[in-house]
């Protein structure tokens, strides 16, 4: 097996990731991503779809991240490294499509219209 890179987007967060056969490490922005996502939520989802394709431990993975939330930018993290071990290992996509780990959620925030005060919400209205 090679090295592949890919890269996964969630909301305005996007992740370029590089793969390489390894001892399992993921560096996020030249951090571990154990430092970089703090919170134990956060950091499995990022090891999410290399537990569910059965290869936790098997790939040094390098990942440049911009954008968005911490939670949007483990997200797209988590896609994008999917979509490499399916570029590698085709055989994997079942297992990590059943978990909806291939696919994009392209839900984004709307937009702010003209005459409100957010995208929806109205200005308070005044009867007197």
């Amino acid at each position: 097996m090679s090295t592949t890179n890919t890269s996964g987007r969630r909301k305005t967060a996007v992740a370029r990731i590089y793969l390489a056969a390894g001892s399992g490490n993921i560096t996020v922005n030249g951090k571990d991503y154990k430092e970089y996502f703090p919170t134990l939520p956060l950091q499995y989802i990022v090891t999410q779809s290399t537990e569910v394709a059965g290869v936790a431990g098997n790939f040094d993975v390098k990942v440049n991240v911009q954008g968005g939330g911490v939670k949007g930018q483990a997200e797209a993290v988590r896609l994008a490294i999917a979509k490499a071990l399916v570029e590698l290992d085709p055989e994997a996509k079942p297992a990590l499509r059943a978990k909806g780990l291939m696919t994009r959620d392209d839900r984004m925030v709307e937009r702010k219209k003209p005459g409100r005060r957010k995208a929806r919400r109205r200005f308070q209205f005044s009867k007197r």
